[in-house]
């Protein structure tokens, strides 16, 4: 299945991989930005070099704005390729309902192909924008916070190998609560759009 789904990418190839790239150099600018600031208060401003604040103000600055450059350069990205996506997905669907048998076309309700094609087109949309976005940038910040976190002190640095797994399992617990409510909800898409249906071939 994902393997179908990912041919729906096709010429939006460039901004899917582009993404990741921007949000991994966002992660990298919001590590740095705090221990570069620590730096500035330790080594300048409590020791009162007004070079070095100068300095380093300059290149938080630098900084700052690679970081809200790659922060903004991700979104659109992400929203293009995950459009893009989209509307190759919405194509092939329709395309392929045209080759419907007549089994086919009793089998599955118009109310349920219109789901298809619109509600579930859209959750996949989303879903893929939040894969080359938000499922790239955690983990990195996650890596890279550890890391800059066992630089800096070790010991303290423990807390996140405890805080982690209770994480994960709190996550997976509200995965496994929410997925029935998700089924439950697409069911009920389907209905409504079989009542909207039928009133519109009523007016008709």
């Amino acid at each position: 299945m994902i393997k179908r789904l990912a041919k729906c990418i096709r010429e939006y190839k460039a901004l899917t991989m582009l993404t990741p790239l921007f949000m991994s150099l966002e992660v990298t600018m919001e590590v740095l930005i705090p221990m570069l600031m620590g730096k500035l208060i330790d080594n300048g401003i409590y020791k009162t070099d007004t070079g070095y604040v100068v300095k380093i103000g300059l290149l938080l600055l630098v900084l700052c704005s690679f970081s809200l450059f790659a922060g903004v350069a991700g979104g659109v990205t992400a929203a293009k390729a995950s459009s893009g996506f989209a509307k190759n997905l919405r194509h092939d669907m329709f395309h392929n309902i045209q080759s419907f048998s007549f089994a086919n076309i009793d089998k599955f309700s118009t109310s349920g192909l219109v789901t298809r094609l619109t509600t579930d087109v859209t959750n996949l949309q989303n879903s893929f924008q939040m894969i080359i976005r938000i499922a790239v940038r955690s983990p990195a910040m996650l890596l890279f916070s550890l890391g800059m976190a066992l630089s800096i002190n070790g010991k303290v640095s423990l807390v996140f190998v405890a805080i982690v797994p209770l994480l994960g399992l709190a996550l997976g617990f509200i995965v496994s609560k929410a997925h029935p409510n998700f089924k439950k909800l697409f069911k009920t898409y389907d209905k409504l759009n079989s009542v909207v249906n039928e009133n519109l071939h009523g007016i008709w």
